[in-house]
């Protein structure tokens, strides 16, 4: 009997997989989202994400502890640096609080065993609301009317303003936040054109899409351009100049995912010579937009600072977001919003 049992224990132990095995361990994993005031997580909430799986070590270390902690972590949830990255020697997952992932994929981490997970469509709402927020104020006269309320001035002559029924928007990225900004802007009886490198699914809100190296073949329909692409070797400053000319003259152009993806000199210059009759730009380059930019004498722009993934209900999709990549990993599943490290999104 003992002999029998010594044996079905041996071939347990035999069928089990390497990915099985692992997922049985505990796994150490480091949250350094503490030191950045809209990623903190409440300790409510640290509660809620140990639930996600028993065999799921969390630790929030103090900044100084950092470098410490993360030496021996299977995972990093949060911001990294590249020096962090390189201490974290047994790292196999990170997790980025961001869309973009342009900061952290040095051709160190390419290289390595680490699978990057990012935070796409969870700032889709509020981004795509943001978006529409500064087309909207660009084309009811809102970015002077609103200005003009401390003279107290009644004044209904001045203001050329746009309908947008009837017009096309030509969506640059067509990932979590630029399908739903198609959504929003054909709700406002726009007609969509998508661009974006993959083969994407028929959706009734967008009409066509077409390939970046077709974009300058839709440009000259575009009453509106929003650009919604992530930071890459082959996006950076994919809109400049010549894309600027080619638009139909009174265009609006918004930006809000990353401000290398056009070019600033040529927006400048675009909103100078009334190519163009307003833009809205959340991102910049550089970044922050320095005192004394000419952008800032631009009397039909409206910037913000970064700002369009902020809202009162961004935090909850982040928790479960972590939530439920903890229990993945702690299971060795796939990972939610997995990122090809070669094509950089």
């Amino acid at each position: 009997m003992i002999r029998i049992a010594v044996a079905l224990v041996f071939a347990g132990v035999l069928a089990t997989s390497p990915q099985q095995a692992n997922a049985q361990q505990t796994k150490k994993v480091v949250i350094t989202t503490q030191g950045v005031e809209y990623l903190r997580i409440t300790p409510e909430e640290m509660a809620e994400l140990a639930k996600a799986d028993a065999r799921v070590r969390l630790v929030t270390p103090a900044p100084e502890r950092v470098a410490e902690e993360i030496a021996d972590a299977d995972a990093i949830i949060g911001p990294a640096s590249a020096a962090t990255l390189r201490a974290a020697k047994k790292l196999k997952w990170l997790q980025v609080t961001s869309a973009g992932v342009e900061g952290v994929l040095t051709p160190e981490l390419k290289a390595r065993d680490v699978v990057v997970t990012n935070a796409k469509i969870i700032q889709g709402p509020e981004i795509s609301d943001h978006a529409l927020a500064m087309l909207l104020a660009l084309t009811r006269g809102l970015n002077t009317l609103i200005p003009a309320r401390a003279n107290e001035e009644w004044r209904r002559e001045g203001y050329p303003l746009t309908e947008l029924r009837g017009r096309t928007a030509v969506v640059i990225g067509l990932g979590g936040i630029g399908t739903q900004i198609a959504v929003r802007a054909n709700a406002f009886g726009m007609k969509i054109i998508g661009v974006d490198p993959k083969d994407i699914p028929y959706m009734p809100f967008v009409e066509k899409t077409v390939t970046p190296e077709r974009l300058d073949e839709v440009l000259p329909q575009a009453d509106v351009v929003f650009i919604a692409a992530p930071h890459t070797a082959k996006s950076e400053k994919m809109f400049g100049p010549r894309q600027f000319g080619l638009m139909p003259k009174g265009g609006y152009f918004i930006a809000v995912s990353r401000g290398k993806v056009y070019d600033m000199p040529a927006l400048v210059s675009a909103l100078e010579t009334k190519q163009l009759a307003g833009a809205g730009v959340d991102v910049t380059d550089p970044e922050p937009l320095p005192k004394g930019h000419p952008l800032w004498k631009q009397e039909n722009v409206i910037i913000t600072p970064h700002i369009a993934g902020r809202s009162d209900r961004e935090h909850p999709r982040y928790i479960e977001l972590y939530k439920e990549n903890l229990r993945r990993f702690a299971n060795g599943e796939t990972l939610l919003n997995v990122v090809d490290k070669q094509s950089g999104y």
